[in-house]
């Protein structure tokens, strides 16, 4: 029986896609949100082996209590589960600064928080998953979620290096990446002002948020069948270190990295002119 500890539980979402995958296997879960209230309910019908917490990822010291707490009820956490996370919309050059700094807040340093307070447990035990929830965004820029997408874009890379630093320890790490899915991610765009700075964006980013509005609830992802791929792959005897979810995610960041190769190669001269 593993410890899943899943961050970003809102009902209607991929935390608790995961927790319910997780308990399918006679895992057991720790599954936190802002809002633990919303969750009472849910966790009430699996008795013992879900545990629920308050945690804003954004406060480290949330974090130290939630995952000492975790570990105090479970024993030690074996798959750790960075879910939490959003996007605002907005250009890069008229993007409040208080957007910008709480979109790297919750989607990247929140992250490094978690990490940092679970992997002390892994690596004494000499085992454990580390799952990271990029998007497609964190491969291919999305025009109007600039900073969103470089926030994924460091996860990717801190990732990476990651999953170099702990395998010694038998610590494995994979990063997910959703395209669009139909959680309740989109379900707030529609109340959510248009706080843009910059006069000459704001009809790109009424635009982009109207393309939100309209996709909410006809994303063609479903959550269970992107989470129980998630499973698969690491299940698998070689898993991989990334998964794309979803059909159209998926097309894209084929044509991103064909792009990517061509252009590559068809500067190889300049690009091995510079050495000395």
């Amino acid at each position: 029986m593993r410890t899943w500890f899943i961050t970003g539980g809102t009902p209607g979402g991929f935390g608790l896609a995961y927790a319910e995958a997780a308990l399918a296997r006679g895992d057991q879960v720790v599954v936190t949100a802002r809002r633990p209230s919303e969750l009472q309910e849910w966790a009430e019908k699996h008795g013992d082996r879900v545990q629920v917490l308050p945690l804003d990822v954004t406060d480290p010291a949330q974090v130290r209590a939630a995952v000492d707490a975790a570990e105090e009820r479970f024993g030690g956490i074996d798959v750790l589960v960075n879910n939490a996370g959003r996007g605002w919309f907005g250009s890069v050059e008229g993007s409040p600064d208080e957007t910008i700094r709480r979109t790297f807040d919750l989607n990247l340093f929140g992250v490094v928080d978690v990490v940092r307070a679970v992997l002390p447990g892994m690596r004494a035990r000499g085992d454990g998953w580390i799952v990271n929830m990029s998007s497609v965004a964190g491969l291919v820029g999305a025009q109007g979620f600039g900073y969103y997408s470089a926030a994924k874009f460091a996860l990717e890379g801190l990732s990476e290096t990651l999953r170099q630093e702990v395998e010694p320890f038998g610590v494995r790490v994979l990063v997910v990446e959703p395209g669009a899915f139909r959680t309740k991610a989109y379900a707030g765009f529609q109340s959510e002002p248009v706080d843009e700075t910059v006069n000459a964006y704001v009809p790109m980013v009424e635009g982009v948020k109207a393309a939100f509005v309209d996709q909410d609830g006809k994303q063609a992802g479903d959550p269970e069948r992107g989470v129980q791929a998630v499973i698969t792959a690491m299940d698998a005897a070689v898993p991989p270190h990334r998964i794309v979810l979803g059909n159209s995610g998926y097309d894209v960041v084929v044509a991103m990295h064909e792009n990517a190769l061509a252009e590559l190669r068809a500067n190889e001269k300049l690009s091995r002119s510079a050495d000395f």
